[in-house]
């Protein structure tokens, strides 16, 4: 299958062209949905379309179901929410998560209390390689539906971590690339994202039960019907149908879109702070200019739905 392209991705230019100056379409909530007030929490956004920091819950107390809705409500709205002040063990992290559905392992990541609690320690012994724009898992069939990260060692100076909205991303491509990409689908494959640090016996033994998978280039989120657009930079290989020149041209400019600051939030860790954030439709980049500091996570995902 052929797919024609609009002459500047054809071109030689496109990454440096993938972010064009002007105004542009900032908005947070989808359509037909209004501005309500939160009852239950205070909170203050961070971004003008993504990012908010909660105050007035404790993740470590059990979360009676009016409050899980409308913490839901804020995820949806935000796309990435902030707590400070929590002190909480793993355990209460995994119950707190665990609200949100079923709780996913991940074999390729040091496990921490129990499986589900996966432990990210990064010092000059084992330098960060999260520095790079990504959703997480997309190389599973049912990539997270969002994760649950805490810090259990702050350096004392650097290692924010950054997020993007993809349906911003999304709204801003111009309308012939919309229209190109909105029914295409992509590769995406656990190796490139893996294969730098981790030993290779382990991802030899993983190929066979991990296949590379396809999903939309652009999903449908299944809570809010808001396009989002769903490729990345670790996980994504090619796109399915294009040569590997135009595919590698398009998935540039692609990714680029992450980099846009207007879709942005950058958060400043503190000791117990939380960060819970919708896989479905965010990219996130940890920032890796703490060393020699070590920086140590903890994070648990819930188990998402498959892309459509």
């Amino acid at each position: 299958m052929s797919i024609d392209l609009p002459a500047r991705l054809r071109s030689a230019t496109v990454p440096e062209d993938g972010i064009v100056e002007g105004p542009r379409t900032l908005r947070r909530l989808p359509e037909g949905v209004g501005e309500r007030p939160y009852e239950l929490f205070r909170l203050r956004p961070l971004g003008r379309v993504i990012g908010a920091e909660i105050a007035g819950v404790d993740l470590g107390a059990s979360l009676a179901p009016a409050l899980r809705a409308e913490l839901n409500r804020a995820l949806l709205e935000w796309k990435v929410l902030f707590f400070r002040d929590q002190r909480i063990t793993s355990a209460q992290q995994r119950a707190f998560a665990a609200n949100w559905g079923e709780l996913e392992t991940n074999p390729f990541i040091e496990s921490g209390e129990t499986d589900e609690v996966v432990r990210f320690t990064r010092s000059a012994g084992m330098p960060g390689y999260e520095n790079i724009w990504h959703t997480d898992v997309t190389w599973r069939p049912n990539p997270a539906l969002g994760s649950v990260l805490r810090l259990v060692e702050v350096p004392p100076v650097g290692g924010d971590t950054m997020w993007a909205d993809m349906g911003a991303a999304y709204d801003n491509l111009p309308a012939d690339v919309r229209e190109r990409v909105d029914g295409l689908t992509a590769v995406h494959d656990f190796i490139p994202g893996f294969d730098r640090f981790t030993d290779p016996d382990l991802l030899a033994r993983w190929q066979e039960r991990f296949p590379p998978v396809e999903h939309p280039v652009v999903r449908t989120h299944p809570e809010t019907g808001r396009r989002t657009l769903f490729v990345n930079q670790s996980f994504t290989t090619h796109i399915v149908g294009l040569d590997r020149a135009d595919s590698d041209r398009l998935l540039r400019y692609l990714f680029l879109q992450a980099h846009t600051p207007e879709f942005q939030v950058r958060f400043r860790w503190a000791r117990d702070s939380v960060a819970f954030w919708d896989n479905r439709a965010t990219q996130h980049y940890a920032v890796n200019d703490y060393h020699p500091h070590a920086r140590v996570a903890e994070r648990v995902a819930i188990v998402g739905d498959e892309p459509f």
